[in-house]
């Protein structure tokens, strides 16, 4: 098929796991992630979350890859590929591929208006502004006017994804992945490491690693962490299958799966060694998570401990390449199905996805908290749940080993089709079922 030639595609097997790591570090390991750990158990919460990483990742994250790798396409040609292979008419997978297209657009203008804050934020404070503000009512006030309009910072977020985006999959798309993605780990680490030294902390770091195993009891401990795994890993039927469509067939996918898990889930640590422990350290508790705690809360918790000033400036960027690297990833799968269906180049392509970006952006800022929980809650775990059946299921039981094992000296064990199939599968099902109780905020 025509849409499956001249393709761009990945320079290196590390600036495809960059950027898929960098499409899976967003606001849900940052704003969300540390106040669930917080909440719920420290390491009692953290058992349960790396068992459904390790489920997901070695299932859903694997299969979305390998579908987009197999296919060469979006999820509108890869599903109409699936119903093809099995019934021979590509028509009702075109017309279900399109679910998880609309979801990432969607998502991606909903995530394009939390950029503008961040971006904000981030010259309120390299300017000291923020460090100005005195109290949480203060720093209230100003998010509220933030999330009422904020339009030039909406704007300039747009443009820097626009031109990345431009630039194409290797010299854009990856290039700015492989900067900052290892920057964002870098001013992390350096902010974990500020905060471990300063008194107080270390109550902190007890909290967080030590096991109540009564807490593994409760039912809700597992059911929020399933949320958390299966919305960091951003797995939607769209942003990871566009991104495995430009691998090459040398590329071993449940390697390269296992490395964005391992990577995804070092970020979130991250967030939650520095979170948590400088809430500690200015004596406060970590209750409560949402962009409430990024742009309220946390401010007036890091301007009061030593060195505050810098620690917003490092802080601030190293969210905002988060941010970016995410917005980036939601953008492309609309962006490659305007250039499949209606054979656009993509500087082109871009420019249309880019401008309905600014101008739906601006429209629904002010509802941008409801607009979010209907795409988190609904459309994406939608396009997940499609995706999974559409390969495991709709697609033949030897192309999806075939496609799974490519490259691989050693195929994979015979637990993982009947893993991914029922259990991987039935994860899907069950997050959408759940609904608003899984949603794993803006990832």
């Amino acid at each position: 098929m025509e849409h499956r030639t001249k393709r761009d595609s990945w320079g290196s097997k590390w600036g495809f796991i960059l950027a898929c790591i960098g499409s899976a570090v967003g606001m849900g390991n940052i704003w969300l992630f540390p106040a669930r750990v917080s909440a719920y158990g420290g390491a009692t919460f953290l058992i349960p979350y790396f068992i459904f990483v390790v489920i997901i990742a070695s299932t859903g994250v694997i299969g979305e890859m390998s579908f987009g790798r197999a296919t060469r396409s979006g999820p509108i040609h890869a599903f109409g590929f699936a119903t093809k292979q099995r019934w021979g008419t590509e028509k009702p997978g075109k017309a279900l591929g399109l679910i998880p297209v609309a979801g990432s657009l969607a998502l991606a203008i909903g995530y394009s208006v939390v950029v503008g804050w961040i971006f904000k934020y981030f010259y309120l404070s390299l300017t000291g502004k923020l460090m100005a503000m005195t109290d949480v009512g203060e720093f209230a006030a100003t998010f509220e006017a933030t999330a009422l309009t904020n339009p030039a910072w909406q704007v300039l977020g747009m443009a820097v994804t626009i031109v990345i985006m431009a630039f194409g999959i290797g010299r854009g798309i990856e290039k700015a992945n492989k900067v900052m993605m290892p920057l964002f780990f870098l001013l992390f680490i350096g902010l974990a490491i500020y905060i471990f030294r300063l008194p107080g902390a270390a109550e902190a770091y007890r909290y967080i690693f030590v096991l109540d195993p009564r807490g593994l009891l409760d039912p809700m401990v597992w059911v929020y962490a399933l949320g958390q795994a299966f919305f960091s890993l951003s797995i939607a039927g769209n942003g990871t299958l566009i991104y495995g469509s430009y691998l090459s067939n040398d590329s071993n996918v449940p390697a390269d799966a296992k490395m964005v898990a391992f990577f995804d889930t070092c970020a979130a640590l991250l967030a939650a060694l520095v979170i948590i422990p400088a809430m500690a350290v200015a004596g406060e508790q970590l209750s409560k998570g949402g962009p409430g705690l990024m742009f309220i809360f946390l401010p007036n918790v890091l301007r009061a401990i030593p060195g505050g000033s810098l620690i917003l400036v490092v802080f601030f960027t190293a969210v905002s390449f988060a941010a970016l690297t995410s917005l980036v990833n939601l953008f492309e799968a609309p962006t490659a199905t305007l250039q499949e269906l209606f054979r656009l180049k993509r500087p082109v392509a871009v420019g249309i996805i880019g401008a309905a970006g600014i101008g739906v952006g601006l429209a629904i800022a002010p509802i941008v908290s409801d607009w979010m929980d209907v795409c988190s809650i609904y459309i994406c775990p939608l396009g997940a749940m499609l995706a999974a059946i559409m390969f495991f299921w709709v697609c033949r039981k030897d192309f999806v080993l075939e496609q799974v094992n490519l490259a691989r000296k050693k195929p994979l064990g015979r637990w993982f089709y009947p893993m991914a199939r029922y259990v991987f599968c039935g994860v899907t099902i069950l997050v959408l079922i759940l609904g608003a109780t899984t949603a794993g905020g803006i990832g």
